[in-house]
């Protein structure tokens, strides 16, 4: 099974950006993706910017470069940067939002369709395969059962699967808004928001009235509080027909986290447990931690 580096979903620095993908271009990852998907206002780095990246850790790793789309496009200058983007000429592209998908087949481009593409069913996954879909990030609450209705209801239509790309790792994405709760928070409005995101390079902790962790705020962006971690779930997802297991860059210990999926993908035994959350995967409320299932 594959490993990959999903998109940096914070806003973090051009430094720190930089620095990062340079510690990944030491790691076991088959597949990198490059760019912004939350929001247009984080520029740390532009188009030409995240290509000539590409470039440079294409001659240090032989690791697949994608570039990521936005998730959601409200304006027309973020759809002359979407299209931009997918007439990159380089790079496969991470369609997260359909107009990116729009643009894509009418370039007869393959592309791969991310998660926040909300593909549940073969039917809906058959329309955007005749689009150019080649690889499928199912939504981040799908759970084990669904993905094998899915494949095999693909199989039932005679239809051949495109290639399944797990998120496996990180805060889960779960929401976006037209609103930002992060300058809301720090009372601004969003559209002189100080880019305060940078203040949060792993978002905004958001606590129940009962002081728990539930959500973390990032911009647009509701994420969950715990991370997803199907570590310990890695002999279901390899019998499950997932092909790629998604790791969400965090802003610390991420070549440690590669590590131990990498050891289990090269044959070492899961651990019987993991901190973090799996419900979904099981069927259950993401929030939870299901142990010793099989899915």
């Amino acid at each position: 099974m594959k490993l990959s580096l999903g998109p940096v979903l914070f806003y973090w620095s051009r430094s720190k950006l930089l620095d990062f993908y340079a510690e990944m271009a030491e790691q076991p990852l088959d597949v990198i993706y490059l760019g912004e998907t939350v929001c247009s206002k984080r520029r740390a780095l532009s188009l030409d910017d995240w290509l000539q990246l590409a470039r440079e850790l294409r001659t240090c790793t032989g690791a697949e470069l994608v570039l990521s789309g936005l998730a959601l496009v409200e304006a027309a200058s973020e759809l002359a940067s979407l299209r931009r983007l997918c007439d990159n000429g380089e790079l496969r592209v991470e369609a997260n939002d359909m107009g990116a998908v729009q643009l894509l087949a009418e370039r007869r481009l393959p592309f791969v369709a991310g998660p926040a593409l909300n593909l549940y069913n073969a039917h809906a996954l058959h329309e955007l395969m005749m689009c150019g879909l080649q690889r499928w990030v199912p939504p981040v609450e799908c759970s084990g059962q669904l993905l094998h209705d899915c494949l095999r209801q693909l199989d039932a239509l005679q239809i051949e699967r495109p290639e399944v790309e797990l998120f496996a790792y990180g805060h889960l994405p779960l929401a976006y808004s037209a609103r930002c709760f992060t300058a809301r928070a720090e009372n601004r409005p969003k559209d002189d928001c100080q880019f305060c995101c940078q203040n949060y390079p792993e978002g905004i902790a958001l606590l129940s009235q009962e002081a728990q962790p539930l959500f973390i705020l990032n911009g647009i962006q509701t994420m969950s509080a715990e991370v997803s971690n199907l570590l310990a779930d890695y002999p279901a997802l390899a019998d499950s027909g997932v092909d790629i297991l998604r790791l969400s860059p965090r802003p610390e210990g991420m070549a440690r986290v590669i590590s131990d999926f990498a050891a289990v993908r090269d044959g070492g035994l899961p651990p019987l447990a993991v901190s973090g959350c799996n419900g979904y995967w099981h069927g259950l409320p993401g929030m939870l931690t299901a142990q010793g299932l099989n899915s």
